[in-house]
Protein backbone atom coordinates (compact mmCIF):
# COMPACT_ATOMS: atom_id res chain seq x y z
CA UNK A 1 0.00 0.00 0.00
CA UNK A 2 2.63 2.54 1.05
CA UNK A 3 4.68 1.79 -2.08
CA UNK A 4 2.20 3.62 -4.31
CA UNK A 5 1.07 6.29 -1.84
CA UNK A 6 3.13 9.26 -0.58
CA UNK A 7 4.97 8.50 2.63
CA UNK A 8 3.58 10.32 5.67
CA UNK A 9 5.79 12.72 7.58
CA UNK A 10 7.08 11.75 11.02
CA UNK A 11 4.42 13.98 12.62
CA UNK A 12 1.67 12.45 10.51
CA UNK A 13 2.76 8.92 11.35
CA UNK A 14 2.89 9.82 15.04
CA UNK A 15 -0.63 11.26 14.77
CA UNK A 16 -1.92 8.07 13.12
CA UNK A 17 -0.14 5.89 15.67
CA UNK A 18 -1.87 7.72 18.53
CA UNK A 19 -5.30 7.08 17.00
CA UNK A 20 -4.29 3.49 16.29
CA UNK A 21 -3.38 3.04 19.95
CA UNK A 22 -6.83 4.28 21.00
CA UNK A 23 -8.51 1.95 18.51
CA UNK A 24 -6.50 -1.06 19.72
CA UNK A 25 -7.30 -0.28 23.34
CA UNK A 26 -11.01 0.06 22.55
CA UNK A 27 -11.14 -3.22 20.63
CA UNK A 28 -9.11 -5.01 23.30
CA UNK A 29 -11.48 -3.78 26.00
CA UNK A 30 -14.82 -4.21 24.25
CA UNK A 31 -14.23 -6.64 21.41
CA UNK A 32 -14.49 -6.10 17.64
CA UNK A 33 -16.22 -2.85 16.67
CA UNK A 34 -18.66 -2.46 13.78
CA UNK A 35 -17.00 -0.92 10.74
CA UNK A 36 -19.32 2.11 11.03
CA UNK A 37 -17.98 2.76 14.52
CA UNK A 38 -14.39 2.40 13.28
CA UNK A 39 -15.09 4.89 10.47
CA UNK A 40 -16.63 7.31 12.96
CA UNK A 41 -13.50 7.15 15.14
CA UNK A 42 -11.20 7.62 12.12
CA UNK A 43 -13.07 10.69 10.91
CA UNK A 44 -14.35 12.37 14.06
CA UNK A 45 -12.45 11.22 17.18
CA UNK A 46 -11.72 14.45 19.13
CA UNK A 47 -8.26 15.73 18.27
CA UNK A 48 -7.32 12.60 16.34
CA UNK A 49 -9.96 11.98 13.66
CA UNK A 50 -9.44 13.10 10.08
CA UNK A 51 -11.93 15.97 10.33
CA UNK A 52 -11.11 16.82 13.95
CA UNK A 53 -7.37 17.43 13.62
CA UNK A 54 -5.45 20.33 12.11
CA UNK A 55 -4.34 18.75 8.83
CA UNK A 56 -5.39 20.54 5.62
CA UNK A 57 -8.18 18.53 3.97
CA UNK A 58 -9.44 20.56 1.04
CA UNK A 59 -7.81 21.89 -2.12
CA UNK A 60 -4.47 21.16 -3.76
CA UNK A 61 -2.66 21.03 -0.41
CA UNK A 62 -5.14 18.53 1.05
CA UNK A 63 -6.45 15.13 0.08
CA UNK A 64 -9.34 16.00 -2.24
CA UNK A 65 -11.06 18.92 -3.98
CA UNK A 66 -14.76 19.68 -3.60
CA UNK A 67 -16.87 21.71 -6.03
CA UNK A 68 -16.74 24.92 -3.93
CA UNK A 69 -12.93 24.74 -3.91
CA UNK A 70 -12.84 25.10 -7.71
CA UNK A 71 -14.25 28.63 -7.64
CA UNK A 72 -17.46 30.56 -7.09
CA UNK A 73 -19.68 29.25 -9.92
CA UNK A 74 -21.04 26.26 -7.99
CA UNK A 75 -22.15 28.45 -5.06
CA UNK A 76 -23.76 31.00 -7.38
CA UNK A 77 -25.88 28.28 -8.97
CA UNK A 78 -26.99 26.99 -5.56
CA UNK A 79 -27.89 30.55 -4.55
CA UNK A 80 -29.92 30.94 -7.77
CA UNK A 81 -32.07 28.01 -6.60
CA UNK A 82 -32.21 29.10 -2.96
CA UNK A 83 -33.04 32.78 -3.53
CA UNK A 84 -36.66 32.37 -4.70
CA UNK A 85 -37.34 30.05 -1.76
CA UNK A 86 -35.86 32.50 0.74
CA UNK A 87 -37.82 35.37 -0.81
CA UNK A 88 -41.07 33.39 -0.72
CA UNK A 89 -40.58 32.48 2.96
CA UNK A 90 -39.91 36.09 3.96
CA UNK A 91 -37.60 37.95 6.33
CA UNK A 92 -37.51 35.14 8.92
CA UNK A 93 -35.95 32.62 6.50
CA UNK A 94 -32.56 31.13 7.34
CA UNK A 95 -29.93 29.27 5.30
CA UNK A 96 -28.30 26.25 6.96
CA UNK A 97 -25.13 24.68 5.55
CA UNK A 98 -24.15 21.25 6.85
CA UNK A 99 -20.40 20.80 7.22
CA UNK A 100 -18.86 24.07 6.05
CA UNK A 101 -15.55 22.59 4.85
CA UNK A 102 -12.96 25.28 4.27
CA UNK A 103 -15.59 28.02 4.22
CA UNK A 104 -15.24 28.47 0.44
CA UNK A 105 -18.92 27.78 -0.25
CA UNK A 106 -20.17 30.12 2.50
CA UNK A 107 -17.92 32.91 1.27
CA UNK A 108 -19.04 32.64 -2.36
CA UNK A 109 -22.70 32.09 -1.44
CA UNK A 110 -22.91 35.08 0.91
CA UNK A 111 -21.18 37.35 -1.61
CA UNK A 112 -23.69 36.23 -4.25
CA UNK A 113 -26.62 36.73 -1.86
CA UNK A 114 -25.34 40.20 -1.01
CA UNK A 115 -25.01 41.09 -4.69
CA UNK A 116 -28.60 39.97 -5.25
CA UNK A 117 -29.92 41.65 -2.08
CA UNK A 118 -31.34 38.36 -0.78
CA UNK A 119 -29.41 37.79 2.42
CA UNK A 120 -31.08 35.32 4.80
CA UNK A 121 -31.88 36.34 8.35
CA UNK A 122 -29.09 34.01 9.50
CA UNK A 123 -26.49 31.97 7.67
CA UNK A 124 -26.08 28.92 9.90
CA UNK A 125 -23.19 26.45 9.67
CA UNK A 126 -23.54 23.12 11.44
CA UNK A 127 -19.90 22.15 11.91
CA UNK A 128 -18.85 19.48 14.43
CA UNK A 129 -15.12 20.02 13.88
CA UNK A 130 -13.65 22.73 16.12
CA UNK A 131 -10.63 22.96 13.83
CA UNK A 132 -12.70 23.50 10.67
CA UNK A 133 -15.01 25.90 12.48
CA UNK A 134 -12.08 28.14 13.41
CA UNK A 135 -10.75 28.06 9.84
CA UNK A 136 -14.19 29.01 8.52
CA UNK A 137 -14.54 31.82 11.04
CA UNK A 138 -11.16 33.33 10.12
CA UNK A 139 -11.84 33.09 6.39
CA UNK A 140 -15.30 34.61 6.50
CA UNK A 141 -14.32 37.39 8.92
CA UNK A 142 -11.62 38.49 6.47
CA UNK A 143 -13.65 38.03 3.27
CA UNK A 144 -17.06 39.47 4.16
CA UNK A 145 -18.33 42.93 5.12
CA UNK A 146 -18.89 43.13 8.88
CA UNK A 147 -22.66 43.42 8.54
CA UNK A 148 -22.77 40.24 6.44
CA UNK A 149 -20.40 38.31 8.68
CA UNK A 150 -22.65 39.23 11.62
CA UNK A 151 -25.37 37.02 10.11
CA UNK A 152 -23.15 33.91 10.25
CA UNK A 153 -23.67 31.61 13.23
CA UNK A 154 -22.10 28.25 14.02
CA UNK A 155 -24.13 25.43 15.50
CA UNK A 156 -23.07 22.43 17.57
CA UNK A 157 -26.29 20.56 16.80
CA UNK A 158 -29.28 20.90 14.47
CA UNK A 159 -31.81 23.63 15.36
CA UNK A 160 -34.25 22.44 17.99
CA UNK A 161 -36.80 25.19 17.42
CA UNK A 162 -38.90 25.17 14.25
CA UNK A 163 -37.37 27.24 11.46
CA UNK A 164 -38.05 28.11 7.82
CA UNK A 165 -35.56 28.33 5.00
CA UNK A 166 -33.04 26.30 3.02
CA UNK A 167 -30.81 23.45 4.17
CA UNK A 168 -27.80 22.68 1.96
CA UNK A 169 -25.28 19.83 2.16
CA UNK A 170 -22.43 19.21 -0.30
CA UNK A 171 -20.49 15.95 0.14
CA UNK A 172 -21.87 15.28 3.61
CA UNK A 173 -23.76 12.00 3.33
CA UNK A 174 -20.77 10.22 1.79
CA UNK A 175 -18.90 10.92 5.03
CA UNK A 176 -21.56 9.44 7.32
CA UNK A 177 -20.10 6.36 9.06
CA UNK A 178 -21.35 3.52 6.92
CA UNK A 179 -22.25 -0.07 7.74
CA UNK A 180 -20.53 -2.72 5.64
CA UNK A 181 -22.44 -5.94 5.04
CA UNK A 182 -21.59 -9.26 3.41
CA UNK A 183 -23.65 -12.26 2.30
CA UNK A 184 -22.82 -15.80 3.43
CA UNK A 185 -24.99 -18.80 2.55
CA UNK A 186 -27.93 -16.46 2.04
CA UNK A 187 -27.53 -14.81 5.46
CA UNK A 188 -26.58 -11.19 6.17
CA UNK A 189 -23.31 -10.53 7.99
CA UNK A 190 -21.88 -7.24 9.21
CA UNK A 191 -18.24 -6.24 8.86
CA UNK A 192 -16.31 -5.51 12.08
CA UNK A 193 -12.78 -4.34 12.88
CA UNK A 194 -10.83 -6.66 15.17
CA UNK A 195 -7.23 -7.39 16.19
CA UNK A 196 -5.14 -10.24 14.85
CA UNK A 197 -2.70 -12.27 16.94
CA UNK A 198 -0.02 -9.58 16.60
CA UNK A 199 -2.28 -6.66 17.54
CA UNK A 200 -2.85 -5.44 13.99
CA UNK A 201 -6.25 -4.24 12.78
CA UNK A 202 -8.17 -6.69 10.63
CA UNK A 203 -11.68 -6.95 9.23
CA UNK A 204 -13.98 -9.80 10.22
CA UNK A 205 -17.65 -10.64 9.60
CA UNK A 206 -20.29 -11.34 12.23
CA UNK A 207 -24.00 -12.17 11.90
CA UNK A 208 -25.90 -8.91 11.36
CA UNK A 209 -28.42 -7.63 13.89
CA UNK A 210 -32.09 -7.10 13.01
CA UNK A 211 -31.61 -3.45 11.96
CA UNK A 212 -28.83 -4.16 9.45
CA UNK A 213 -30.37 -7.39 8.22
CA UNK A 214 -33.74 -5.70 7.74
CA UNK A 215 -32.18 -2.84 5.76
CA UNK A 216 -30.39 -5.28 3.45
CA UNK A 217 -33.54 -7.36 2.91
CA UNK A 218 -35.43 -4.15 2.07
CA UNK A 219 -32.91 -3.43 -0.70
CA UNK A 220 -33.30 -6.97 -2.03
CA UNK A 221 -37.08 -6.63 -2.12
CA UNK A 222 -36.96 -3.21 -3.74
CA UNK A 223 -34.52 -4.31 -6.46
CA UNK A 224 -36.24 -7.69 -6.85
CA UNK A 225 -32.94 -9.52 -6.58
CA UNK A 226 -31.03 -11.60 -4.03
CA UNK A 227 -27.45 -10.70 -3.23
CA UNK A 228 -25.08 -13.51 -4.17
CA UNK A 229 -22.87 -15.22 -1.60
CA UNK A 230 -19.69 -13.23 -1.15
CA UNK A 231 -21.33 -9.95 -2.17
CA UNK A 232 -20.14 -7.06 0.02
CA UNK A 233 -21.30 -3.45 0.08
CA UNK A 234 -22.40 -0.52 2.22
CA UNK A 235 -25.75 0.50 3.66
CA UNK A 236 -26.95 3.30 5.95
CA UNK A 237 -29.72 1.90 8.17
CA UNK A 238 -29.44 5.04 10.30
CA UNK A 239 -30.15 7.42 7.38
CA UNK A 240 -33.87 7.95 8.19
CA UNK A 241 -32.97 8.83 11.79
CA UNK A 242 -30.18 11.16 10.63
CA UNK A 243 -32.48 13.03 8.24
CA UNK A 244 -35.08 13.41 10.98
CA UNK A 245 -32.40 14.71 13.35
CA UNK A 246 -30.94 17.31 11.01
CA UNK A 247 -34.13 18.43 9.27
CA UNK A 248 -37.03 17.55 11.55
CA UNK A 249 -37.30 21.16 12.74
CA UNK A 250 -37.37 22.59 9.18
CA UNK A 251 -41.08 23.35 9.14
CA UNK A 252 -41.19 24.93 5.67
CA UNK A 253 -38.64 25.26 2.91
CA UNK A 254 -36.18 23.31 0.82
CA UNK A 255 -33.32 20.85 1.30
CA UNK A 256 -30.60 20.40 -1.34
CA UNK A 257 -28.11 17.54 -1.21
CA UNK A 258 -25.22 17.23 -3.67
CA UNK A 259 -23.01 14.17 -3.48
CA UNK A 260 -21.54 11.37 -5.54
CA UNK A 261 -23.66 8.26 -5.81
CA UNK A 262 -26.26 6.31 -7.71
CA UNK A 263 -29.89 5.29 -7.72
CA UNK A 264 -30.32 2.01 -5.84
CA UNK A 265 -30.28 -0.34 -8.83
CA UNK A 266 -26.98 1.15 -9.97
CA UNK A 267 -25.48 1.27 -6.48
CA UNK A 268 -26.03 -2.46 -5.92
CA UNK A 269 -25.04 -3.76 -9.34
CA UNK A 270 -24.21 -7.50 -9.22
CA UNK A 271 -20.69 -6.83 -10.50
CA UNK A 272 -19.96 -4.21 -7.80
CA UNK A 273 -19.04 -6.98 -5.37
CA UNK A 274 -17.02 -4.93 -2.89
CA UNK A 275 -19.16 -1.83 -2.61
CA UNK A 276 -18.01 1.75 -3.05
CA UNK A 277 -15.89 2.37 0.05
CA UNK A 278 -12.75 4.40 -0.66
CA UNK A 279 -9.96 6.07 1.27
CA UNK A 280 -8.39 9.30 0.01
CA UNK A 281 -4.84 10.32 0.89
CA UNK A 282 -3.20 13.28 -0.85
CA UNK A 283 -5.46 13.09 -3.90
CA UNK A 284 -4.95 9.36 -4.30
CA UNK A 285 -7.78 6.88 -3.83
CA UNK A 286 -7.14 3.43 -2.38
CA UNK A 287 -9.24 0.64 -0.91
CA UNK A 288 -7.59 -0.07 2.46
CA UNK A 289 -9.51 1.79 5.21
CA UNK A 290 -7.18 0.32 7.85
CA UNK A 291 -4.11 2.08 6.40
CA UNK A 292 -2.90 5.08 8.46
CA UNK A 293 -6.14 5.69 10.38
CA UNK A 294 -6.77 9.38 10.96
CA UNK A 295 -4.83 10.49 7.88
CA UNK A 296 -7.31 9.30 5.25
CA UNK A 297 -10.73 10.56 4.30
CA UNK A 298 -13.01 7.50 4.35
CA UNK A 299 -16.06 7.75 2.13
CA UNK A 300 -18.76 5.71 0.40
CA UNK A 301 -21.10 6.64 -2.44
CA UNK A 302 -24.71 7.61 -1.70
CA UNK A 303 -27.75 5.46 -2.45
CA UNK A 304 -30.04 8.29 -3.60
CA UNK A 305 -33.07 6.03 -3.53
CA UNK A 306 -32.43 5.52 0.19
CA UNK A 307 -32.03 9.29 0.59
CA UNK A 308 -35.38 9.85 -1.13
CA UNK A 309 -37.04 7.29 1.15
CA UNK A 310 -35.52 8.94 4.23
CA UNK A 311 -36.66 12.40 3.14
CA UNK A 312 -40.17 11.17 2.41
CA UNK A 313 -40.27 9.48 5.82
CA UNK A 314 -39.33 12.78 7.48
CA UNK A 315 -42.22 14.60 5.81
CA UNK A 316 -40.50 16.04 2.72
CA UNK A 317 -41.29 15.51 -0.94
CA UNK A 318 -38.68 15.03 -3.67
CA UNK A 319 -38.96 18.04 -6.00
CA UNK A 320 -36.03 17.15 -8.24
CA UNK A 321 -33.24 14.65 -8.84
CA UNK A 322 -30.58 14.92 -11.55
CA UNK A 323 -26.85 14.71 -12.27
CA UNK A 324 -24.81 17.70 -11.10
CA UNK A 325 -24.22 18.94 -14.65
CA UNK A 326 -27.96 19.19 -15.33
CA UNK A 327 -28.53 20.80 -11.94
CA UNK A 328 -25.93 23.50 -12.58
CA UNK A 329 -27.03 24.18 -16.15
CA UNK A 330 -30.66 24.42 -15.03
CA UNK A 331 -29.60 26.76 -12.22
CA UNK A 332 -27.99 29.38 -14.43
CA UNK A 333 -24.42 28.16 -14.86
CA UNK A 334 -24.12 29.69 -18.34
CA UNK A 335 -25.17 33.13 -17.13
CA UNK A 336 -22.91 32.91 -14.05
CA UNK A 337 -19.96 31.88 -16.21
CA UNK A 338 -20.53 34.67 -18.74
CA UNK A 339 -20.76 37.30 -16.01
CA UNK A 340 -17.61 36.05 -14.29
CA UNK A 341 -15.78 35.73 -17.63
CA UNK A 342 -16.67 39.30 -18.58
CA UNK A 343 -15.33 40.69 -15.32
CA UNK A 344 -12.24 38.44 -15.13
CA UNK A 345 -9.00 40.32 -14.58
CA UNK A 346 -6.90 38.57 -17.21
CA UNK A 347 -6.57 35.58 -19.53
CA UNK A 348 -5.32 33.37 -16.71
CA UNK A 349 -8.50 34.07 -14.71
CA UNK A 350 -10.65 33.34 -17.76
CA UNK A 351 -8.80 30.05 -18.30
CA UNK A 352 -9.45 29.06 -14.66
CA UNK A 353 -13.15 29.77 -15.14
CA UNK A 354 -13.27 27.56 -18.23
CA UNK A 355 -11.51 24.77 -16.33
CA UNK A 356 -13.93 25.20 -13.44
CA UNK A 357 -16.93 24.68 -15.73
CA UNK A 358 -15.25 21.65 -17.31
CA UNK A 359 -14.62 19.97 -13.95
CA UNK A 360 -18.11 20.74 -12.67
CA UNK A 361 -19.97 19.47 -15.72
CA UNK A 362 -17.97 16.96 -17.79
CA UNK A 363 -19.18 13.34 -17.40
CA UNK A 364 -15.69 12.05 -16.57
CA UNK A 365 -15.21 14.78 -13.95
CA UNK A 366 -18.02 15.78 -11.53
CA UNK A 367 -20.86 16.23 -14.01
CA UNK A 368 -22.27 12.69 -13.97
CA UNK A 369 -20.61 11.19 -10.89
CA UNK A 370 -22.27 13.75 -8.61
CA UNK A 371 -26.03 13.96 -8.20
CA UNK A 372 -28.35 16.64 -6.80
CA UNK A 373 -31.54 15.95 -4.87
CA UNK A 374 -34.05 18.65 -3.90
CA UNK A 375 -36.68 18.20 -1.19
CA UNK A 376 -39.46 20.60 -0.21
CA UNK A 377 -41.86 20.80 2.69
CA UNK A 378 -45.01 22.85 3.33
CA UNK A 379 -44.67 25.06 0.25
CA UNK A 380 -47.76 25.70 -1.88
CA UNK A 381 -45.54 26.88 -4.70
CA UNK A 382 -42.12 25.37 -5.50
CA UNK A 383 -40.23 28.28 -7.08
CA UNK A 384 -37.63 26.27 -8.97
CA UNK A 385 -36.34 27.33 -12.42
CA UNK A 386 -38.33 25.76 -15.25
CA UNK A 387 -35.16 24.41 -16.88
CA UNK A 388 -34.27 22.70 -13.62
CA UNK A 389 -37.68 21.05 -13.33
CA UNK A 390 -37.39 19.85 -16.95
CA UNK A 391 -34.13 18.07 -16.04
CA UNK A 392 -35.75 16.01 -13.28
CA UNK A 393 -34.89 12.31 -13.40
CA UNK A 394 -36.88 11.32 -10.31
CA UNK A 395 -38.50 8.47 -12.23
CA UNK A 396 -35.14 6.66 -12.08
CA UNK A 397 -35.28 6.42 -8.28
Amino acid sequence: MSSRLPDPSADERDHSDRLLTHLREEVAAHGPMPFAQYMERCLYAPGLGYYSAGKTKFGEAGDFITAPELGGLFARCVVNVAMPVLELLGDEADFLELGGGSGAFAEAALKSMLANATLPRRYLILEPSADLRERQRERLAQALPAEVFARVQWLDRPPEEDWRGVLFANEVIDALPTTRFAMRAGEVYEEYVALDGEGRLMRVDRPADALVSGAVRHVERDTETDFADGYRSEILPQLPYWIQAIAGSLSAGMMLFVDYGYVRREFYLPERTDGTLRAYYRHRAHNDPLYLPGLNDLTASVDFTALAEAGNGAGFGVAGYMPQAQFLIGSGLQEAFEAAYESAADEQARYRLAQEVKKLTMPDEMGERFQAMIFVRDMDVVPLPAELLESDQGDRL
